[in-house]
């Protein structure tokens, strides 16, 4: 496997992006020694998966149109039912996809971080989806117009092929979730989220309050706290106000259920690191 890292080049050699491989044998960028705003918005655009993994002529075609944004934790995205005007690639932040009752209560059905795509409503024919898209962990990310992806994903190319692919992996991850969420304990459910949001980061830490952790759950704050002493106490993360660091990801993979590592495999096995065609 192969990763595209040509639009590192025009990094400076003190400033360049430290790549490292997990398991899986994929490569990510896991820090950047200097602010983001020293980078083009080309090379800045490229540390999403999907970009990166985009054919040079196509992305040449987009590079005009694509926008850096900052997003800041709690910022709506998409409200529900909203028609979407722009797509977003996170590149160091993580948006979280929320199903929203009646009665304000909320449930997260999926996280995309930059692995991803956050508007798939958009070129799946809908237009606005029910679920909420809301920053879960603030960074950046690379924002397109909606005219602007509709007439690349109209020219039946790499783009619409990447992007069915990302979808069939996102769906999997909406199932899984569901079945997870079902079946399996709170303590499992945790690990699978720590798991799925740390896969998405650039280090360890994930800044994150056990009330927002619990609407994303879908549980009671009590539970969340419960299950965060016991991994804290295993040795697995360590918990402050506000902050999670994971000292053991090995650990957390052995007490977590099995949903996490269908969701990986599906993802791994749709979105490698290598051109799109």
């Amino acid at each position: 496997m192969r990763v595209h890292v040509s639009a590192l080049t025009d990094i400076p050699r003190d400033r360049k992006v430290i790549l490292s491989g997990n398991k899986s044998g994929a490569y990510r960028a896991i820090s950047i020694l200097n602010r983001s705003s020293v980078i083009s918005n080309a090379t800045h655009a490229r540390l999403n998966q999907l970009l990166a993994a985009l054919p040079k002529k196509e992305f040449e075609r987009w590079e005009p149109e694509l926008e850096r944004v900052e997003l800041k934790l709690g910022q709506v995205l998409f409200e529900s039912g909203a028609n979407v005007t722009h797509v977003y690639f996170p590149t160091t932040a993580i948006v979280s996809l929320l199903y929203v009752l009646q009665d304000g209560a909320s449930a997260e059905i999926a996280v995309v971080g930059r692995e991803g795509i956050v508007g798939i409503s958009l070129f799946m024919g809908g237009g606005s989806t029910p679920s909420r898209a809301v920053v879960q962990s603030a960074g950046l990310g690379i924002r397109l117009r909606a005219a602007a992806f509709q007439t690349e994903f109209s020219r039946v190319g790499a783009i619409l092929h990447l992007m069915l692919r990302y979808t069939q992996a996102l769906i999997t991850q909406m199932a899984q979730t569901a079945v997870c969420n079902r079946h399996h304990t709170l303590d499992q459910q945790l690990c699978r989220w720590l798991l799925l949001s740390l896969d998405r980061l650039t280090g360890t830490q994930l800044d994150m309050t056990q009330e927002l952790i619990a609407n994303m759950l879908g549980v009671r704050r009590e539970g969340v706290t419960e299950a965060a002493l016991k991994l804290q106490k295993a040795g697995l993360i360590k918990y402050t106000r506000g902050h999670i660091t994971i000292l053991d990801r090995d650990g957390l993979e052995k007490r977590t259920c099995e949903c996490y590592a269908v969701v990986k495999h599906e993802y791994d096995r749709l979105l490698p690191a290598i051109l799109a065609s």
